[in-house]
């Protein structure tokens, strides 16, 4: 029957009762050493995975040499035997493998120390030093006795160890060695490396062991207790797994969390790539959808502004009139007769002033010398003609308008001879435009336009009224009323402007000026968001409150001609009324005429409206 063997020490004992009591008070007690490289202060599990996974192959080769060596010198080897007493064996294999657990020491000095116990490999010098010393004198110490052995026990006993070294190593040879996933048939760990689960099965087999081993065996009660003193049972808290040391629970702790670790790396990394892939297709919808939203936006203020390319007052000329025929409203004579009209006018240049009620401001001065009883003074502009927007140009010609009204005034003026005779059509007017562009007046503004007015329903507002003015030589004057200044969002000071701005031209030879004054100034410009008009007077009421008096191109020429009779003046007056709480926008901007430019004070403002700025008010 094969005596059990010690993987460490080499050491044979009786039974495997035994050999569990060696390994734990040998080797699991004290500080670990490895005895064939420098690696110490380990457990016993991490030095038997180290001596089976780094010393595979020396264990044997060292343990043939030992053996080839001491039969050379001598047949009549000397081997360790323990004393009968169990305490003294004890102490002595303590004493002996804290020997063991030393650094490599010179043969001199392994003489003078104690040795291992029976079946441990010795070395040459070691041989040695056991034949040079006397076995009388080693039992005379009562520590170890050194009996001789025959050549043909120490030969089985080679041979049995020689035969347990190949079967331990053709049995890790043949465990898998390549990298996978190895799962422990005995829990639920799995591994990534095969030794690494050989331990941890390992690991099981020792804790069945211990415990078939307390329940078939008894133990000496002096054993049992030391035993029973020193186990401790540590309890992986991850699986049901107990184990006999710290270090050995961290370890199979470790494995655990490396295998959580790796397989929550791969579920994360797996999440995360997922979560940026929903996350780019999400921005790429927004993207798309924002494009989309931004071409929506800017076809709507294309087609708001007239820059969609859908033609200019021509083609929206004849669209109404044709939609007029279709719908019974205008006869096919009367259709081609104002089509002919049209074209003959747009070839001229002028208007036809189909749109044009003239005669208005003689007739509100009469009313106000008349009716207006609640007025204390009023203030009215030169003659101006009132032009309302007409089928061609509805819905975005009240700039165009309003340059008519203001062309109209200072067409009778003698100041402003060298402008033309007569008020220009819309289409006339846009070319006026582009050709003050053409001399550098408001470059950015005729960015804005693509530098083209012409064909296209596109509104102009206060800037283009200034370049085309500037183009003609004319002064103007731009005061741009940014921000509300006073209470209710009004504009208090806009009405301030347009008083001085009237009063300041009447003469004050007189102690008391009369009521109602019509100056020799032209109307003003007034542009806000989305609609523009014409300041023509300014009243002054009994209680100090300022009202402004506007012509509006969307009012149609029917009504306006209920100024000229004294029956309706009355109710047309109320409709050109606004009052300071009647203007709620947050920004005003008024162009007021104040003379002609020199050649260089044209050339100047040419200039200088490269970076167009506005006069702030406040």
């Amino acid at each position: 029957m094969t005596m059990p063997v010690c993987d460490i020490c080499c050491e044979e004992l009786p039974s495997e009762a035994e050999m569990r009591t060696h390994l734990f008070l040998s080797h699991m007690e004290n500080v670990m050493a490895c005895p064939f490289c420098s690696l110490s202060g380990i457990s016993y599990n991490e030095l038997s995975f180290h001596i089976n996974t780094a010393h595979i192959d020396k264990d044997c080769q060292d343990t043939k040499t030992t053996e080839v060596v001491s039969r050379q010198k001598n047949s009549n080897d000397w081997t360790v035997q323990s004393p009968n007493s169990t305490k003294t064996s004890n102490v002595n294999v303590k004493n002996m493998d804290k020997v063991s657990q030393a650094s490599p020491q010179s043969p001199s000095q392994v003489n003078e120390m104690a040795f291992p116990i029976t079946g441990t490999c010795l070395s040459q010098g070691t041989s040695t030093s056991l034949k040079s010393s006397p076995p009388a004198a080693a039992t005379a110490s009562g520590a170890i006795k050194l009996i001789r052995t025959t050549p043909t026990s120490s030969n089985n006993a080679s041979r049995e160890r020689e035969d347990g070294c190949r079967k331990s190593k053709q049995k890790r040879l043949a465990s898998p060695i390549k990298e996978g996933c190895f799962s422990c048939p005995m829990c639920s760990l799995v591994c990534k490396d095969c030794f690494i689960l050989q331990e941890h099965v390992e690991l099981h087999l020792q804790h069945q062991d211990a415990a078939e081993g307390a329940s078939s065996e008894a133990v000496t009660s002096t054993e049992a207790s030391s035993t029973s003193n020193a186990v401790m049972h540590y309890e992986c808290p991850m699986c049901s797994l107990s184990c006999s040391s710290s270090s050995s629970l961290q370890e199979h702790v470790e494995l655990h969390l490396e295998y959580g670790s790796a397989s929550a790396t791969g579920h994360s990394s797996e999440d995360l790539t997922l979560a940026r892939k929903l996350q780019e297709e999400e921005e790429q919808k927004w993207r798309e959808a924002e494009t989309r939203r931004e071409a929506e936006d800017f076809k709507k203020l294309q087609k708001q502004f007239g820059l969609d390319n859908s033609g200019g007052y021509r083609k929206q000329m004849e669209r109404n009139m044709e939609r007029a025929v279709s719908r019974g409203q205008m006869v096919p004579a009367e259709f081609h007769r104002k089509k002919a009209e049209m074209l003959e006018s747009l070839a001229s240049g002028v208007d036809d002033g189909r749109s044009k009620t003239s005669g208005l401001m003689e007739a509100l001065c009469r009313y106000y010398q008349k009716d207006a009883s609640d007025c204390a003074h009023v203030w009215l502009c030169a003659e101006t003609d009132h032009y309302s927007s007409s089928e061609g140009d509805k819905g975005w010609g009240c700039g165009y308008r309003n340059f008519q009204m203001l062309l109209s005034s200072l067409h009778r003026m003698e100041q402003y001879n060298l402008l033309h005779v007569s008020v220009p059509s819309i289409p006339r007017v846009q070319a006026l435009i582009e050709e003050a562009w053409g001399q550098g007046t408001d470059p950015q503004g005729a960015s804005h336009f693509n530098h083209r007015l012409q064909g296209t329903r596109a509104w102009i507002g206060a800037t283009e009224i200034y370049a085309v003015l500037t183009s003609f030589s004319v002064k103007a004057r731009i005061v741009d009323f940014h921000k509300p200044t006073g209470p209710g969002d009004a504009h208090p000071r806009l009405f301030e402007w347009v008083k001085q701005y009237f009063s300041h031209s009447v003469s004050r030879v007189a102690r008391l000026p009369p009521k109602v004054e019509q100056t020799t100034l032209p109307p003003v410009y007034l542009q806000h968001q989305g609609h523009s008009r014409s300041i023509v007077g300014v009243e002054q009421k009994v209680n100090g409150n300022l009202c402004l008096l506007l012509f509006d191109p969307g009012c149609a020429p029917r009504e306006m001609r209920r100024v000229l009779s004294q029956d309706t003046a009355a109710t047309m007056v109320r409709r050109m009324r606004k009052f300071s709480g009647g203007l709620k926008h947050r920004q005003y901007q008024v162009v007021a005429v104040e003379g002609l430019l020199t050649p260089e004070e044209k050339q100047s403002r040419i200039l200088n409206s490269r970076t167009l700025c506005a006069e702030k008010i406040p």
